[in-house]
């Protein structure tokens, strides 16, 4: 499907915001059946040819960037738009290497994940995992994955965003174009469910915690107690959460402060949005203004952490690690680290496999969830009394443990009361889905147990 055909085709509704054009059902899962999981990212141009057709995808794109142009018009407005920045963007990414990692290190993503849900999950399922990739801008599209998965015969599909906190602009804009290429009949409809958000996940919280403490490694030893964290997450415009109810905004808080409590509140910490494009208002404040502003304060010591993205590319690696930090020491930061994407740790892949997982039912557990354990091969713990499967703690001893898994649409979501972390301009649209084994408690039931707030730290956005 070509981006004009896309436009022409596309037009918003309410499903946009809540990834309603799938079902979000767990998935029946027969013996024997080959279960596709669709690894949905951006994609990124690998060599300087490609960087302004990639670019003219991502401005024809109306799910993700809005233009008060439709049809052959904004085909022309597109295509001069990324004629006219392929040169400068081009030049970013010679500074990073000539081209984006991301497909690669989505690859090796995709690799580690389907070895883990075949060699944990496969015996408990009867069922094979096969993992594809579908990048919306460039190579592979998703139409490549389509057409791989038709080879392979793959019987069901999971769609799995590597985003873990929704957006219109990112797992509403892939959702909505595997739904157009459905309803046009260039890919098979295979019976579909897809993951939503997978925000508070334990594992993957805790991937970033771990990402965290490797970056605070990077400063001297006398600087580290002085480091401020910086969440930087990209930015959508702010029309998207307060006309259309986009939920992104507040599941970036909702991890941040489902992390920070994980820390222990052990450090000042702040939140920011990149990559602003157009004049339209957008998510603030932006990771520039921030990092100036925590300059005229005299903060000296900075870790910028890219909370929203879980693989390296252009906005991490040069957005971050080259223009933030000039930005940053020009106006007196000192100390300036940025720490790496997710890409493979170990527990990210856990929780992918998780949030996979969750969404798969199958008879011989009578319509439960798959068990969900810690050791290899497919060998879980008994079910719990209630006949939930229990988590086990993941071999390296340290991925949290004890939760129950179940369908997300069945788990609960944090008390939005509890949360500490949010901006100036929250709408306190939603809140992420909680994964332990009990609902968090109200404010009024922690009060009764005598349990106290964790202390209000520097939380502002």
């Amino acid at each position: 499907m070509t981006p004009r055909e896309f436009l022409s085709a596309y037009q918003f509704d309410r499903r946009m915001v809540t990834g309603g054009h799938f079902p979000s059902e767990p998935l029946q899962v027969e013996e024997g059946d080959t279960v596709g999981v669709v690894l949905l990212n951006l994609g990124g141009p690998e060599k300087r040819e490609d960087v302004a057709p990639f670019l003219y995808n991502l401005f024809m794109d109306p799910a993700i960037i809005d233009l008060p142009v439709g049809g052959v018009l904004r085909h022309w407005l597109a295509k001069v738009i990324a004629k006219t920045r392929a040169r400068s963007v081009g030049e970013d990414y010679e500074a990073i290497g000539g081209g984006s990692p991301i497909n690669r290190l989505t690859r090796e993503q995709a690799s580690g994940l389907e070895w883990l849900l075949n060699d944990r999950y496969g015996s408990q399922t009867g069922a094979s995992f096969r993992t594809y990739i579908a990048m919306r801008y460039w190579h592979p599209f998703s139409e490549e994955a389509a057409r791989q998965m038709e080879d392979d015969e793959v019987d069901k599909v999971v769609l799995l965003p590597l985003y873990p906190q929704y957006s219109k602009t990112t797992t509403g804009a892939s959702l909505v174009y595997w739904k157009a290429l459905e309803e046009a009949g260039e890919i098979p409809r295979w019976p579909t469910t897809f993951v939503q958000e997978y925000a508070a996940n334990p594992k993957y919280v805790q991937a970033v915690s771990e990402r965290i403490d490797e970056g605070l490694q990077r400063f001297e030893r006398a600087v580290r107690p002085d480091v401020q964290l910086v969440f930087s997450a990209h930015g959508t415009p702010l029309k998207e959460m307060k006309e259309r109810r986009d939920p992104y905004c507040c599941l970036v808080h909702s991890t941040v402060d489902q992390l920070m409590k994980r820390r222990g509140h052990d450090r000042p910490y702040h939140v920011a949005f990149q990559s602003k494009v157009g004049p339209a208002e957008w998510l603030t404040p932006s990771t520039l203004d921030k990092l100036d502003e925590l300059a005229e304060q005299g903060r000296r010591a900075l870790l910028v952490v890219p909370i929203a993205f879980v693989t390296d590319h252009i906005e991490t690696s040069y957005e971050l690690d080259i223009e933030a930090r000039e930005e940053a020491e020009d106006a007196g930061v000192r100390h300036f680290e940025v720490t790496s994407g997710l890409n493979s740790h170990p527990l990210f892949i856990e929780a992918l496999a998780e949030a996979t997982v969750a969404q798969i039912q199958c008879p011989q557990h009578e319509g439960a969830p798959v068990s969900v354990n810690g050791t290899s091969g497919g060998n879980g713990r008994a079910a719990s009394e209630n006949g939930m499967p229990e988590q086990a703690v993941a071999e390296n001893g340290h991925a949290p443990g004890g939760y129950r898994l179940q369908p997300l649409d069945q788990m609960p979501r944090y008390a939005a009361a509890r949360r500490q972390v949010r901006c100036h301009q929250c709408e306190c649209i939603t809140e992420a889905r909680c994964w332990t084994a009990e609902p968090p408690a109200s404010p009024a039931s922690a009060a009764a147990s005598g349990e106290e707030e964790a202390p209000s730290v520097t939380r502002d956005a």
